[in-house]
């Protein structure tokens, strides 16, 4: 009997009992449809959390002043008014980074007719929009003249312009800042969550001598309240955090044995972390539809020893007219290869319904790659041989005469 006649056979004896093929197929289907779906939904999710990391920025460390300390008891870290402006022009000049930009920060009422909004609002210089790689999509970035002038200018994130101008250009207008008029000459490009738990959308950024000059006076008027640097490589941050750590430590005058008076974070590890949670997270789920075929696959398993017993006397009638036991072997791991590969495309198709259906809501968008059907139809074709193997093996072991005389 060649390959052709035992598919033939297979379709005809799976067509003749198609309530059967189709309970047995159940099995496969649902498992499919959740290999699938479960590896697509972790991948998607892989995707988002490096997404979210990239506006986070993985090759970024955030340098604070240090905490003082009242009567052996350390403060919160940042009552130490430890870093300057002069501290991040000094870091633009080591070879480890691509730059260094300060910022003070602070939250303010915004108001624009009888629209208002409280938000974060950033001290920035020209060298903020390069380290954190952001893009400015309406008018300009401040300049350095700006910054000498202590301008009166804004540069605001998408959402705020929506919801302050909604259709109307929001260059030239003005948006009040604690009741300080800032004319806007910039929208940032984007949105997304920052290290600093803000949204991209709502930023406020303000030249950082005018946030001095008008929002945030200070009794230490060149100090800042943190300092961003964007290392060369990510491979090359720890080198860049132990150059930083020298520099800043010789220009604070810091003696061996004591205390840095500044903390360093560095972002990468929590694009590590993110990273090693999403795999986790796929990898999870995986293993959730990987059991549910497995359950299909000994499904499959149970109803073909039935139909085994069902078919006890065609077994003995294809023996005693020539077929071999190999024969019978082959027809019935035929059948349940090729229902679990009729039953892998119909899940693949659920699948593909299911994260289109998904991705339509807009709150995820789940991809199903070519590699993830090859990988669950040739899953499919593994479960129908590992547990159509035992029944198949049974039938072909079957002799002929006690085959006829069954009942």
């Amino acid at each position: 009997m060649n390959f052709l006649q035992v598919f033939i056979e297979a379709f005809r004896s799976m067509n003749a009992n198609r309530l059967r093929t189709a309970l047995t197929m159940l099995g496969i289907v649902i498992g499919i449809t959740s290999v699938v779906m479960m590896l697509a939904v972790g991948e998607s999710a892989k995707k988002f959390i490096a997404k979210e990391l990239e506006v986070l920025g993985s090759n970024l460390m955030i340098i604070s002043p240090g905490a003082n300390r009242t009567q052996g008891v350390r403060a919160r870290t940042g009552t130490a008014p430890s870093l300057s402006v002069e501290d991040a022009v000094a870091l633009n000049e080591l070879s480890s980074l691509n730059g260094a930009a300060p910022a003070l920060q602070g939250f303010f009422q915004l108001t624009v007719g009888n629209d208002n909004s409280n938000n974060a609002v950033l001290g920035v210089t020209p060298e903020m929009f390069k380290v954190r790689n952001w893009k400015v999509d309406q008018g300009n970035e401040f300049s350095d003249s700006d910054i000498r002038g202590a301008a009166r200018m804004v540069i605001i994130g998408k959402k705020l312009a929506d919801q302050f101008f909604y259709k109307d250009n929001p260059i030239g207008q003005f948006v009040r800042i604690d009741n300080v008029p800032f004319q806007v000459v910039g929208v940032l490009q984007g949105e997304g969550r920052m290290f600093d738990g803000g949204d991209l959308g709502e930023m406020v950024l303000i030249p950082i001598t005018s946030a001095r000059a008008t929002l945030m006076r200070s009794p230490f008027p060149r100090n800042v309240h943190y300092v961003v640097v964007q290392g060369k490589s990510d491979k090359q941050l720890k080198d860049a955090e132990e150059d930083i750590k020298d520099m800043l430590r010789d220009r604070h005058h810091i003696k061996a044995g004591q205390e840095d008076d500044f903390r360093i974070d560095n972002l990468a590890s929590i694009a590590e972390t993110g990273a090693k949670i999403s795999a986790g997270l796929a990898a999870m789920l995986g293993a959730i539809g990987a059991i549910s075929l497995i359950v299909g696959g000994i499904g499959i398993m149970n109803i073909m020893l039935v139909s085994v017993t069902e078919r006890t006397r065609e077994i003995g009638i294809r023996m005693a007219i020539g077929a071999k036991p190999r024969d019978v072997l082959l027809q019935f791991l035929t059948e349940a290869v090729v229902i679990c590969l009729v039953g892998g495309i119909i899940g693949i198709l659920l699948a593909l319904a299911g994260a289109a259906a998904i991705t339509s809501t807009g709150k995820l968008e789940v991809i199903i790659g070519l590699q993830a059907m090859v990988v669950a139809c040739g899953f499919a074709s593994f479960v129908g041989i590992f547990f159509g193997f035992y029944p198949a093996r049974r039938a072909s072991r079957l002799l002929p005469v006690d085959c006829l005389r069954y009942e």
